[in-house]
């Protein structure tokens, strides 16, 4: 997705939510000045033709493991759950507020690191990317820089699925998510309105 079609929801996004885009947008630079390499290319080959399934931290997620098929991407904590059953995902889309060691050990067995940048995130960044010893792509919901790359979605879940769709994905497929979760506060809730909302523009109806 071209920066100028996310825009208008981005921008409808930070209102929603009062967010501030020059903070996006410091962080991104942050980010870019920290990033180790760029695998942008290893990312894409996961994708391009191939089906992808992506994972959400979800309580459902432990129990619908057996529909997972092709390759694998997992939203932030998802990733420890996959890894604990003996899955390792092709990448881990992630703001870092889930981040554990357990990211360093994927991350060193080639999991890619998706690593996204947000206004109130920038001491996460700066505490996590050094420990990240191998496959790496920088993330941001502002306008795009070199190397930090803007490929649609709000929250880890839906800017993984938008990943693989604008990577080449032949098909994507989506488990452990729960976009009515009771137990979330106002603002997860109003994360996952927007996450199916988003969802929704690809065709994915949860």
């Amino acid at each position: 997705m071209r920066f100028e079609e996310w825009e208008p929801h981005y921008t409808a996004i930070l209102d929603y939510f009062g967010f501030d885009r020059e903070d996006d947008e410091e962080a991104a630079r942050v980010l870019a000045a920290l990033a180790p390499r760029d695998d942008c290319s290893l990312l894409a080959g996961l994708c391009r033709g191939q089906d992808v399934t992506v994972c959400g931290n979800a309580p459902c997620l432990s129990r619908e493991l057996s529909l997972i098929g092709g390759t694998v991407f997992a939203a932030d904590a998802a990733a420890d759950v996959l890894y604990a059953h003996g899955i390792l995902p092709g990448a881990v889309f992630t703001d870092l507020d889930g981040a554990t060691d357990t990211f360093c050990e994927m991350n060193r067995k080639g999991t890619v690191m998706v690593v996204h940048a947000h206004g109130d995130n920038i001491r996460l960044l700066t505490s996590w990317v050094p420990r990240f010893d191998g496959p790496f792509v920088a993330t941001t919901q502002a306008r795009p820089l070199p190397g930090v790359y803007n490929f649609g979605g709000f929250t880890d879940g839906d800017r993984a699925v938008f990943a693989a769709h604008e990577l080449g994905a032949r098909s994507v497929s989506i488990i452990g998510f729960d976009c009515d979760d009771p137990g979330a506060d106002p603002v997860k809730r109003g994360k996952l309105s927007w996450a199916r909302r988003l969802l929704g523009l690809l065709g994915h109806d949860l």
